[in-house]
């Protein structure tokens, strides 16, 4: 029996495709035409593509990206296609929670301004920590930052170094301002006679200077952290006592709780003044 050939308008319309993403599914090689004519180029499909190209729709209304939208169809298996369709809903969902923690802080931003935190000075000593230090933008910085916390647990437990502090983190200027820029993340450790030879990788044995610091917790949806920031901020641009310098944060309870909480530590140069708030409320 005869193959039925369906020109694009005709496919169109079956498919609920326009012709402009037909086309552009075939120049990424997601949907490749039955046929082409080899004179005027207009493309032709078969009636057995129909249920490929409706697969294609639904997943690009689910946001899928074309390279993955060719895995699950290119999948050998249904397993694999099954994973990398599971792949994508768990994407979904935390953009799901994004859109949710937004929501919530923005009504909470319409609601009235919040309560200034607790604000206090610190000296912060210098430390010899394991570190990784890269370039990440702001959206990688997260998923990243749970890599690299695994990493420096593994690097702990393999060397025999003691963990000395929570993990830290080190922000400069440039990753707020460009949102992309290099990025510290470090667990402190205590000093060592001999310096522990280190597997090949990412993992560096370095120092962090100490600093200074204002410092006001950071306990919430992580979405909200910016309010923490605009409130210590603003106490330190007040007293005119702000330096230059990355801000760092520190995580007594690491990444694995499901709400963010964080001590926000901003430089600053301390005067007599400052001095005699140690300890004390900066309101």
């Amino acid at each position: 029996m005869a193959t039925t050939l369906l020109n694009i308008g005709e496919f169109s319309r079956m498919t609920h495709l326009s012709v402009k993403a037909l086309r552009h599914y075939h120049d990424v090689g997601i949907l490749e035409p039955a046929a082409i004519d080899p004179h005027s180029g207009y493309r032709s499909y078969n009636a057995d593509q129909v249920t490929p190209a409706q697969v294609i729709r639904r997943l690009r209304d689910l946001g899928m990206p074309l390279d993955s939208i060719g895995a699950v169809l290119n999948a050998p298996d249904l397993a694999a296609r099954n994973r990398e369709i599971a792949a994508h809903l768990q994407r979904m969902e935390r953009q799901l929670e994004q859109t949710q923690a937004a929501v919530s802080g923005l009504r909470a931003l319409l609601a009235g301004p919040a309560p200034r935190p607790e604000i206090r000075f610190r000296t912060i000593p210098a430390v010899t920590a394991l570190a990784v230090a890269q370039v990440v933008t702001v959206e990688e910085t997260m998923d990243w930052a749970v890599e690299v916390a695994a990493e420096l647990a593994e690097t702990l437990r393999v060397t025999g170094l003691v963990q000395a502090g929570p993990l830290g983190a080190l922000f400069p200027g440039e990753f707020f301002e460009l949102e992309r820029s290099e990025v510290t993340l470090f667990a402190p450790v205590e000093p060592v006679a001999q310096t522990p030879r280190l597997r090949a990788g990412r993992v560096r044995l370095t120092k962090i200077t100490g600093i200074e610091a204002a410092v006001a917790v950071h306990d919430g949806p992580a979405g909200d952290v910016d309010r923490t920031y605009g409130a210590l901020g603003t106490s330190v641009a007040e007293r005119a006592i702000g330096v230059d310098g990355p801000i760092r944060e520190y995580y007594p309870d690491g990444f694995e709780s499901e709400s963010y909480r964080a001590e926000i530590c901003w430089p600053v140069f301390r005067t007599g003044a400052d001095c005699q708030l140690q300890n004390q409320n900066m309101e």
